[in-house]
Order: C-alpha cells, then structure tokens, then sequence
C-alpha cells in the first residue's frame, strides 16, 4: 500500500528554489551566447562550432545514467548534485582559458561531465523533496530556475558593455564581434558553484534518500510508458536541439546583436515564468501527455516562423512560444516519468530522459544544425527541425499512452 509524500520540511522549498535559481542563472550567462562566441570570437567554422555545441550532448550519452545510477544507488542525491555544480564550475572556469577548435572541443566535453547530468540530477531532487501527484508545488520551485535564467540574460549585456568601456574594447557592428565575450565563462562558474553549500544543506528524509539496489534499473526497461516516453523524446530533441543551440546564428545572420538575443531570450522568458509557475494547473486538466503535445506543436510553430520568415521583428516576437516549448516538453516529460516509474529509480530515469533526448537526439541534431548552416545557409536547421516536430506532435497519441496523476511515492 502506497503513501503519499509528505510536504517537505519548512526552509526545504525555499533552498530548492534557490538551487534553480542558480543552476539555470549560470546556464543563462552561458547557453545564449556560447555558439556565437564560437563564431565570431573563436574563428570556428559552422561545422565546428555544430561539433563543439555538440559535445555535452555527447559526452552525456555516457555520463548521465552513470550519475542517476550513483545518486540512486547511494541515495545521495543533494551531495552529487553539490558535486556536478562544482565540475561544472570548474568547467566553465577552464574555458576561459581555452583556445583553437581542439581547445574549445576538449574542455567543453570535460565539463560536460559533470554539467550534462546537472539538471537533471537537480530535477531527480527537486521531484524526491516536492513531489506531488499534479506537479503543483514543483512548478512553484522550478520556475525559480526560469527567473535565474532571465536575470542573467538580460543583465549580461549590460555587464559586457560596461567591462567594455573600463577595458577600452570597442565593438564591432551586430554582425561583426563582441570583444570581451570570454567574461561569461568566470561570472558563470561563480554563480554555478554557489549550488554547493545550498545542496549540502538540504536534509535528509525518507524520499529524498531512497536506495536502488543493484540492478534494479533494469525495471525501466521493462517500463512500457517510459519506453515510449524516451523514443518521444529522442525524435523531439532531434528536431529542436540543434536549431536552440545554433539560434544566436541564425539572429546574427539576419543583422541582430548581442542586445537581439539579449531581448529575445527575455521575451522568451515571459511565458515562461506564469507557465511554469502554474503547471500544476495546466496538468490537473491536460493531463501530462496533453501538455507535452502542447509544447510539441508550440516549438513546431516556433521554428518554421524562425525558419522561413526574414523580418528580424517577427522572428523575435515568435520566440514566446519558447515558453510554451519549455513548459511543455521539458517539464512535462519530467513528471511524466516521475508518475510513470519506482520514486527509489527517480533519479536513474530522469538521467535516461535526458540520456536518450538531450544526449542521443541533441547530439545528432547540434552536428546535423551545423552542417546544414554551411550547405543551406542559417536558416536550414529551424526549417528541418520545424517540420520535423510537427509531424512528430500530430503522431503523439498514437506514440505516447495517456497517463493519470494519481500517482503517490512509496517506501519500497
């Protein structure tokens, strides 16, 4: 007979907000202008910079289940949280340093290590502290993590300009360079190693710490809605990825800087923010299948107006359905699998989400951005990818089992 999950203690939602806060405010200095970093201060190529924007993907094929099957395996799931924000500190650092194609490649893939399996190791926490069957009270603690993401973005053009003037560094047109871009690198491990201390203050309780045992995993396998739940997220990933990671191209082929991602991440981010705070709502009446459906079809309409419309002003606009995307895909897929799976497997199974979509299909999907941006131009991937998801949300129900919300945690 199953329990279910208590609340969790006073001071414990309130440091897992925190927590995402930080993760995703390091991701925000980093994720938005990596790739055009690569470009136009690194001197890498389209395929290259495909190649280098695909490694965490990469390496995470390898590294993600091994994290979850620790964190599972120990129950210590705050402590290899602590651990991965201070790889992934370490990581950001070196690139700071880092020179050439090989450079920018190697570091970037040993910092994928520990930054690959990050969040969705925080994700694996956040479900074992706060979960509950509508996802209700996660949403209010992940959107935290959205919040982070758009106070960085926002802020670090602002802070590059600045540095710009105290240096003396005049940049180029939007098309041209941004000098001085490299100081993402340190404010963005500052900000990721912070997590540790808050981590490895969260307390011990029955959910958080819950053991597999040896080869246990193996249920998961045998899980017929987790399953198919991966080879949706494989086919999803595999149309987004390499359009999300190559984007800052795309605008800055059209004659958008620095500032035009800086303000169309913004308004991607203002979606977001109500989304995901009331995502427990949106579930209790879509269901968690209605909601990934629903972020399918919003990146679908997303990336073939990025794709084929030329006007710099409609393609900012249509980046609010980022949003809906993340709301979506990458939260509903999540608790999909938090109902769907053993609570002492949590955080195997969020590291196999990510594994086989993230890793399998953003892999694939960053080389293959790439090298369609040298044979069709900038705009290729959003229109590949556009269509791809498109058709990939009208065969949903036919790929995806419906699935409840009452599900409860239990102590095995």
């Amino acid at each position: 007979m199953s329990v279910a999950s208590p609340r969790p203690a006073a001071g414990v939602a309130g440091k897992l907000s925190l927590i995402w806060f930080l993760a995703l405010g390091s991701v925000g200095l980093f994720f938005p202008f990596y790739s055009l970093f690569l470009k136009t201060e690194g001197g890498l190529s389209g395929s290259e910079v495909g190649l280098v924007m695909a490694m965490p993907s990469l390496v995470s094929i390898f590294s993600q289940a091994l994290w979850g099957q620790l964190a599972d395996r120990t129950g210590a799931r705050n402590r290899v949280v602590a651990l991965l924000a201070f790889g992934t500190a370490l990581g950001l650092g070196a690139l700071y340093f880092a020179a050439g194609f090989a450079g920018f490649l190697v570091v970037t893939a040993l910092m994928a290590v520990f930054s690959a399996a990050f969040i969705p190791n925080t994700m694996a926490l956040t479900l074992a502290h706060v979960h509950d069957a509508t996802g209700r009270l996660f949403g209010r603690v992940r959107v935290w993590g959205t919040v982070g993401f758009a106070v960085t973005v926002v802020s670090f053009p602002w802070l590059l300009d600045r540095w710009q003037q105290s240096q003396g560094l005049s940049p180029g047109a939007p098309t041209d360079t941004e000098p001085g871009l490299r100081l993402m690198f340190p404010l963005a491990a500052i900000i990721a190693i912070l997590v540790v201390p808050i981590a490895l203050a969260l307390p011990r309780t029955a959910t958080s710490h819950l053991r597999a045992k040896r080869g246990e995993w193996r249920a998961l396998l045998r899980n017929r809605n987790f399953v198919r739940l991966l080879v949706v997220t494989l086919l999803a990933y595999g149309c987004i990825q390499g359009p999300m990671a190559l984007f800052p191209i795309l605008v800055h082929a059209q004659g958008g800087g620095l500032d035009a991602i800086s303000g169309m991440w913004l308004l991607m981010l203002s979606l977001e923010i109500p989304l995901v705070f009331f995502f427990g709502a949106a579930v209790s009446r879509a269901g968690p299948r209605g909601v990934i459906a629903i972020g399918l079809f919003a990146s679908a309409l997303r990336w073939i107006v990025s794709g084929f419309v030329d006007n710099l002003e409609v393609v900012a606009g249509v980046q609010i359905l980022h949003g809906i995307a993340v709301w979506g895909l990458i939260l509903g897929a999540p608790l999909y699998v938090d109902l769907s799976v053993p609570p002492h497997l949590r955080s195997t199974a969020q590291g196999l989400l990510a594994m086989v979509g993230i890793a399998i299909g953003g892999t694939l999907s960053t080389i293959s951005a790439g090298w369609l941006i040298e044979l069709y131009g900038a705009t290729a991937p959003a229109r590949v990818g556009g269509f791809g998801v498109l058709l990939l949300a009208l065969a949903l129900p036919a790929l995806l089992p419906k699935i409840g919300i009452a599900r409860s945690d239990a102590t095995p």
